[in-house]
């Protein structure tokens, strides 16, 4: 399997139903809508929802009702972006190698977009119970998307990050964070997946214990390229850690530990998936990838 001619053309599909599901630019509203739908169009990996999406084929998923739910996590992380770019956040002109949403359409506009994105993504997955009515899954992929985009789960993560800034941060911490404000939308994609495919419980425990493990090594993953990479590479301001006297892996055990630290928790969240008796060897090469990337 050539794992990236097989991203490239997965990408592209999931960016095509993406886009049937952003709002039309008109009305009073217009403004906002186009800010919204910029921030999602912008590019990115569409990492959130390829996973949801194959842990739901791992399970034997075929039906169109994941559609929803997959464009809904790809705008809630891209109003975490928008936010997160802020000038009062890390206040970041540059995402994906474009000008970020506040810097194109001003602060209010950005504010707003991401607003606009985390309703809009509710709006977007609740038309799952016009694809099937009858569906008792729904609800409960509903019920996490919530907790895991709220303050139990990514915002949460975000509010401690938010606090740290400047500030010592121990390993008990610093997990907290990358548990929550990266772990956890990784959490709701493939646990989603996983629940409207029907797995049992002990399947989804694995699933979600996995996709825990991944975004530790995500985020460590994001740290090491904070310092080793460069913008035109990264598509976004390197450095941006320190800008913010972060507390990273990298600057609280070094970047050999922290290299050693991402091949840890990849090997960890790989196995998991192999405890399954199902397989999905596109899964696995992705998350793989996706830990080792330099982008």
């Amino acid at each position: 399997m050539n794992i990236e001619q097989e991203l490239a053309l997965r990408t592209k599909e999931i960016d095509s139903m993406i886009a049937r599901y952003l709002p039309r630019e008109e009305g009073y509203q217009k403004k906002v809508i186009e800010a919204m739908n910029y921030s999602v169009l912008a590019g990115g990996k569409r990492l959130r929802p390829m996973l949801m999406q194959e842990t739901y084929r791992l399970f034997g998923g075929k039906s169109k009702v994941i559609e929803p739910f997959m464009a809904a996590i790809e705008m809630i992380h891209t109003y975490s972006l928008v936010h997160d770019d802020l000038p009062a956040m890390d206040n970041d002109e540059y995402r994906r190698g474009k000008k970020t949403t506040h810097a194109a359409y001003g602060e209010a506009f950005g504010i707003l977009a991401g607003d606009g994105l985390l309703n809009y993504a509710f709006e977007t997955a609740l038309t799952a119970f016009d694809l099937e009515p009858g569906n008792k899954n729904i609800a409960r992929a509903l019920k996490i998307l919530a907790e895991k985009a709220g303050i139990y789960g990514m915002i949460g993560g975000q509010t401690a990050d938010v606090q740290a800034s400047g500030a010592g941060l121990d390993e008990t911490q610093l997990d907290f964070i990358y548990r929550l404000k990266t772990g956890a939308l990784l959490e709701a994609s493939m646990l989603i997946g996983a629940v409207l495919a029907g797995a049992t419980k002990n399947e989804q425990r694995l699933v979600e214990g996995a996709a825990l493990d991944l975004g530790m090594a995500f985020q460590i993953q994001d740290d090491i390229l904070d310092i080793t990479s460069t913008q035109e590479v990264l598509g976004k301001p390197i450095g941006s850690d320190a800008k913010n006297e972060k507390t990273t892996y990298v600057t609280l055990y070094g970047m050999d530990q922290a290299k050693e630290e991402v091949e840890s928790f990849s090997k960890r969240a790989v196995g998991r998936l192999e405890e399954l008796v199902v397989k999905n060897e596109f899964l696995v090469q992705l998350m793989l990838y996706l830990i080792h990337r330099e982008k």
